[in-house]
């Protein structure tokens, strides 16, 4: 039996995944939780043995909230559902800890092949980015760019774009402002970027390329 936390900020969305879910009788739903915040308290009192976790939600979520849990729940796997195809945030994800990455455009079937292999101990890559991740990680490595940028550097970018705070963003990924400032200065630098109006304006027409 998978014990399955469902982590989504949509009450619709969460109440369609449980119905998918229970047409497989090995998956059971522990728990669910609206927030990364809410997730992190739920998962000191239930027993879950995986996270179906959205990357894209208000307060602690993304990169920081899967390197959190990562950290205190070295033994927890985590598939992430996300509405974005870009392939510089599945790996982003991946790279942050999450054992998978599939996006919200595939089928029920998809999702459940996920959850179980996830849960296994395996690793899954939506079907529709394999490819794309596959080339991306033969490129050379690019000193300026998007490709360019670590990623604390790409985290960072996305909550500034977000109109998150140097001392807003050092609060939540728990470090020193210092470093969330050395970290904006690199990615600027590497991106080419002068003022955070630059930065607002790129991460839009990334999100806009993701949704479409």
């Amino acid at each position: 039996m998978i014990n399955l936390m469902i982590v989504d900020d949509h009450t619709i969305m969460r109440e369609g995944l449980k119905r998918i879910f229970e047409l497989d009788q090995e998956i059971h739903i522990a728990g669910e939780a609206a927030c990364g915040q809410q997730a992190l308290e739920h998962l000191r009192t239930l027993d879950v043995d995986m996270l179906l976790l959205d990357i894209s939600m208000p307060g602690l979520s993304g990169e920081a909230l899967i390197s959190r849990l990562t950290h205190q729940y070295p033994r927890l796997a985590i598939l992430v559902l996300s509405m974005h195809s870009d392939v510089q945030i599945a790996i982003h994800a991946l790279r942050a800890g999450a054992a998978g990455y599939v996006t919200k455009t595939q089928p029920p079937e998809t999702l459940i092949e996920a959850v179980r292999k996830v849960a296994a101990g395996g690793r899954f890559i939506d079907p529709d980015l394999l490819e794309r991740i596959a080339l991306n990680n033969l490129k050379p490595h690019a000193s300026r760019g998007l490709d360019s940028l670590t990623n604390r550097e790409f985290q960072i970018m996305r909550l500034l774009a977000d109109g998150m705070s140097v001392n807003q963003i050092a609060e939540q990924l728990m470090i020193s402002n210092k470093t969330v400032s050395t970290h904006k200065i690199n990615l600027m630098e590497k991106m080419g970027f002068t003022s955070n109006a630059d930065l607002v304006k790129f991460a839009s027409l990334l999100t806009k390329s993701d949704i479409s």
